[in-house]
């Protein structure tokens, strides 16, 4: 089938494209860039490229008017829980209001199969472990909430509208391909094993959020996924979606290995395959952190035939194999990244940062520049990145695409002369 991967150019969404690839499909990616990167989408030789708002109805309608699209994944989204928290309205837009402009496209142009890329957020915290698909859906804070919305109204277009939709709520997802060229590059510092990697690396702390939870050792536990095997899951939805009956089973399914890890449990493992040493810095709870997630992923083994073999140690061997190739690669985002984090202040480099950029095209003012600041200095690991403080302003509704683009080229503009 020709399939249109929403989210294509990132972490879930590039190995999506890569599983629909070697499962004989044809994917077409759309993303608008704001967190994705043309390099992962490069690394899937030969998929399109189109750049666009999910949520925009007119570029949605070039696109399924102009592609003959048979189904979509939808992994487009916002998905750091703590922001939701805090910015409620950027969540329930992108996750749930740009989701619906989605699907009214795919109602207008005959285009009935939907694999959405969903959470395990949706459950909040639940009262037994493992968490299977009758767990009541009760999300504690924005994100959940957002997904599940959108999960609702995709069933009620199965249920009128003869969709066939499969929700696949995913636990926590890790690892990296097996050709070493996809992973994680999000500089957002949400993700675990890439945070404790790059700890590992450069000596540098980690930030244990929460040391009191009702867990074997009061850190978090977390169902932690390969992301090869999330990724063969969404292609073998995508196949089977004909040969099924998701509204026999409500329209969702869990993936994940049924084995929690704790946090310190992760941050052992790392420093005993690579050898690095972490400095631990305990700080408070993130707000709507659960205290433990773990799945059961047996009903999407009998329905998908997949199931989830990776083990911890495959997740971390594979993703540092990544981050050591693309520190290697001269252009990788990951690389550019770390450099500037170690490399000493200038006053030169002051004049370059992004927001000033930023104020001095007219599109924000100073003030706007130092709120995202405070949002930044607030998350984890992120050292003094111009590319994330550009995202942050852009999941702050503060500017566009095409402005946080077009700072990005100007701030280039002095290397390349």
């Amino acid at each position: 089938m020709r399939v249109l991967v929403t989210g294509g150019a990132g972490y879930v969404g590039s190995h999506v494209v890569r599983a629909l690839l070697k499962a004989g499909h044809t994917p077409l990616v759309l993303d608008d860039l704001s967190t994705g990167h043309i390099s992962l989408v490069e690394r899937n030789e030969g998929v399109p490229l189109l750049v666009g708002d999910v949520g925009d109805a007119d570029f949605l309608d070039q696109v399924f008017g102009g592609h003959a699209l048979d189904a979509v994944v939808h992994c487009a989204g916002k998905a750091v829980i703590a922001e939701s928290v805090r910015n409620p309205e950027l969540y329930f837009d992108t996750n749930t209001v740009k989701g619906f402009k989605l699907l009214e496209a795919m109602r207008r142009h005959a285009v009935h199969r939907l694999v959405f890329s969903s959470t395990c957020a949706v459950y909040g915290v639940p009262d037994e472990l493992p968490i299977t698909e009758d767990t009541p859906c009760q999300p504690v804070n924005p994100y959940g909430a957002s997904k599940l919305a959108f999960e609702q109204m995709s069933h009620a277009y199965a249920r009128a509208y003869g969709f066939k939709v499969l929700a696949l709520r995913y636990f926590n997802v890790a690892g990296a391909s097996s050709e070493g060229d996809l992973g994680e590059l999000d500089f957002s510092g949400t993700r675990l094993i890439p945070n404790l990697l790059r700890a590992a690396r450069t000596e540098g702390a980690f930030n244990l959020y929460g040391n009191n939870y009702p867990t074997r050792d009061g850190s978090a536990e977390r169902d932690l996924i390969h992301v090869e095997d999330l990724a063969a899951a969404h292609a073998a939805a995508v196949t089977r979606l004909d040969i099924i009956d998701p509204l026999a089973f409500g329209c969702a399914l869990n993936l994940g290995t049924g084995r929690g890890s704790t946090v310190r449990e992760v941050l052992a493992a790392v420093q005993e395959i690579t050898g690095g040493k972490i400095m631990v810095r305990e700080v408070p709870r993130r707000v709507g952190d659960p205290p433990a997630l773990v799945a059961d992923g047996s009903l999407a083994e009998r329905v998908l035939g997949v199931s989830c073999t990776r083990n911890l140690d495959d997740m971390i061997r594979s993703a540092a194999e990544f981050s050591e190739r693309e520190l290697a690669r001269e252009n990788s985002p990951l690389r550019k990244r770390e450099l500037e984090a170690r490399r000493p202040e200038r006053k030169d480099d002051k004049k370059a940062r992004f927001g000033e950029v930023v104020v001095a095209a007219g599109f924000l003012s100073p003030d706007t520049i130092e709120e995202a600041l405070k949002i930044q200095a607030e998350r984890d690991g992120i050292g003094e990145s111009h590319q994330l403080l550009g995202l942050i302003l852009l999941e702050m509704g503060a500017i566009s695409s095409a402005q946080l683009i077009e700072a990005l080229r100007r701030m280039n503009e002095p290397a390349q002369a």
